[in-house]
């Protein structure tokens, strides 16, 4: 799947709830906190929100990257 914009968050969604309205807002607090502009989460958003839940999780999952604690 291509990505929306080529950023990624540090986020891994094993052990969130597998809500569709909760995955989304896990996303975009992140995306926030590690200086995503507005219109760059909404991008990602609209895209996720374009499809069905498999899509959803799909382009959310695109675009996180977590990264180790030595990191």
């Amino acid at each position: 799947m291509k990505k929306v914009i080529e950023k990624t968050v540090n986020l891994n969604l094993i052990g969130v709830d597998g809500n569709a309205f909760v995955i989304m807002g896990v996303f975009r607090r992140q995306a926030k906190k590690e200086g995503w502009t507005p219109e760059e989460i909404e991008l990602v958003m609209e895209d996720a929100k374009s499809g069905d839940y498999n899509h959803l999780l799909a382009t959310i999952e695109n675009h996180c990257e977590p990264k180790s604690e030595d990191e």
